[in-house]
């Protein structure tokens, strides 16, 4: 910009010239440079003052359009957000399919020090162990007394000891809030359940985490907020489970067992009523692991999940089944059974001397060994391992429990043709429980696979076929016989038609040396009503004795049969099962006028 002089030296020497006063001429150039620079000041805050403006419009369009989105929005609480990983205390109950609580929180306390606090050590000390007798004085004493700023003294304290705490009115000790995860049945469904315990912890919160069961496979699920403390629901019905393990406890007692296991299952869907394994224990006051002896003496071990076991004749159906399916036999096909049946240096008898054949219902009827290694040998050793890997019976069940992976099937080195027939009737194999209440729960419901499960999820898509809905028919006729007028005589409970069959095999010496000759497991696998069953039960018994007649009897038609007989007795009607009651015979009823 060029400026305007003051002063122009044309203008100045024609005003001398004209006579008029040259500094006229500069004070009018004086007022124009004013002039220019005050429109020029104008104009920029005229700009000025209009971007502003321009700026608090958009502000205020914005305000009123968050406004009016947040008017629009549904009502929610503000969150306080927090930095850090804070300890998530809240955790969710576990119900069964009733929604009756099986494990739930309670609130209490943890009792801690801050000795530099504290007024009078020694005397809080002796009243500490006056209320809590398991402490030591003289530990207290030192702790209280020695660097330490900080201690924990008890976990878990009831509202009484906390007030008989509070009555020692030294300000050196301190209660923190906690959540108490409590199982309000005690041992019931113990090793479903599993237990918890704390994780991080502070003097405000502690983090209550699953240890075992499925308080630990769905650890994550229970501690969610996300879930905003939805329980989680189980497949068992605490009635039931109830029952079965009080039948199961009387049972192992009266029949001088070393361990138990039984299990209730619907036989469509899988889901789990009731499941038990003895000896059990209280989740409440878990007991610690054993650090000697065998897994299966503790009383953490799951004997239905875990245990695997050579589980003797039960095995019997599935190989008549693959024959049956195969189109090898019928049910009223003869197969010889004369014995003992002869493979090298191996001889398998039968428990009795059955004839020289038996038809195929009776083979099972009767349950011989010969009979089924010969349908066995019929049916090969790639088609009977094909059948029972499509069973599950090489993997873990899959059922919802971090104790499942370790009950691995044990199988054969070599699947020679000696496993092939021993394999057939329950020996050379070793499976849990629960893989054998799958397999029977595939023939009770037509046919298809079934998975085990802990979840109550109400219908399922039905599962791969193994074998047609008529052979599945056939069987079920089979193991309804062997009750009607076999092995599982005792297993006919009045009004509930029950089909099974029972096992009875030697236990594997632990050096591998042999077979014990006088202990055995024995197992009864059933189901019920066996024309159309809906349960499926398996009850296993580890070294059962009965005592009442002559001389000791441990087959399983003698102590596991009549276990599980009463279970479906208790059992049934909790179920919603109605009996079958047959009506009375007419003979000799005459009909009287009125």
């Amino acid at each position: 910009m060029i400026r305007r002089p003051l002063r122009p030296l044309a203008r100045i020497l024609k005003a001398r010239e004209r006579g008029e006063n040259p500094d006229a001429i500069e004070r009018e150039n004086l007022r124009l440079r004013h002039e220019e620079s005050r429109d020029r000041a104008r104009s920029r805050a005229e700009g000025r003052l209009l971007v502003l403006g321009g700026f608090f419009f958009l502000a205020f369009i914005t305000i009123g359009l968050k406004m009016g989105s947040m008017a629009g929005a549904p009502a929610e609480e503000p969150r306080a957000s927090a930095s850090g990983n804070p300890i998530i205390a809240q955790r969710a109950d576990i119900t069964d399919r009733q929604g009756r609580i099986l494990a739930t929180n309670l609130d209490t306390y943890a009792l801690y020090a801050q000795p530099p606090q504290m007024i009078d050590p020694a005397r809080s000390a002796a009243e500490l162990v006056r209320i809590f007798p398991e402490l030591d004085a003289q530990e207290l004493l030192a702790d209280f007394t020695g660097p330490r700023k900080f201690l924990w003294i008890r976990k878990q304290i009831s509202p009484e000891q906390r007030q008989a705490v509070h009555d020692i009115g030294d300000p050196g000790l301190l209660f923190g809030p906690r959540e108490m995860r409590i199982y309000p049945n005690g041992p019931v469904a113990a090793h479903i359940l599993g237990g918890a315990s704390y994780g991080r912890e502070g003097v405000s919160s502690a983090e209550v985490i699953g240890v075992a069961g499925v308080e630990r496979r769905f650890d994550a699920y229970l501690r969610d907020p996300a879930n905003e403390g939805a329980p989680l629901k189980l497949s068992l019905d605490l009635t039931v489970q109830s029952a079965v393990e009080e039948v199961l406890a009387g049972g192992m007692n009266l029949l001088n067992a070393r361990g138990a296991a039984a299990v209730l299952m619907e036989a469509k869907t899988g889901e789990i009523v009731a499941m038990a394994s003895l000896p059990d224990f209280d989740p409440n006051n878990r007991p610690r692991p054993l650090l000697t002896g065998s897994p299966g003496d503790s009383p953490l071990f799951n004997r239905m999940v875990q245990g695997v076991y050579e589980l003797g004749s039960v095995f019997k159906i599935f190989t008549v089944a693959q024959a049956l399916d195969m189109g090898l036999v019928q049910p009223s096909t003869m197969v010889e059974t004369k014995g003992p049946l002869t493979w090298g240096r191996f001889r398998i008898r039968d428990f009795h001397n059955y004839g020289p054949e038996l038809s195929v219902t009776d083979v099972i009827v009767e349950s011989s060994n010969i009979g089924t290694s010969r349908m066995a040998m019929m049916i090969g050793a790639e088609k009977q391992r094909e059948f029972l890997g499509q069973l599950g019976m090489f993997e873990p069940t899959e059922v919802e429990m971090v104790e499942a992976p370790t009950g691995r099937p044990l199988l054969p080195a070599q699947w020679s043709e000696i496993s092939t027939m021993t394999i057939s009737y329950g020996h050379g194999l070793s499976v849990s429980p629960l893989h054998l209440a799958a397999g029977y729960a595939m023939l009770a419901n037509g046919g298809r696979k079934v998975a085990p499960t802990l979840l109550h999820k109400g219908a399922r898509a039905p599962g791969e076929r193994i074998v047609s809905e008529q052979t599945a028919a056939a069987t079920r006729a089979m193991l309804r016989a062997v009750v009607s007028r076999g092995t599982a005589s005792l297993g006919d409970v009045e009004g509930y038609e029950v089909g099974g069959k029972t096992g009875t095999a030697d236990k594997p010496r632990e050096n591998g040396g042999g077979y014990y000759d006088d202990k055995v497991i024995a197992t009864f696998a059933g189901m019920f009503p066996a024309t159309d069953p809906e349960y499926v039960i398996i009850v296993t018994l580890d070294e059962p004795v009965e005592t009442t007649g002559s001389r000791p009897r441990r087959t399983a038609g003698w102590t596991a049969v009549p276990v599980a007989a009463e279970m479906i007795r208790r059992a049934a009607p909790l179920l919603g099962l109605r009996p079958q009651v047959e009506g009375a015979p007419f003979e000799g009823i005459s009909l009287a006028a009125n």
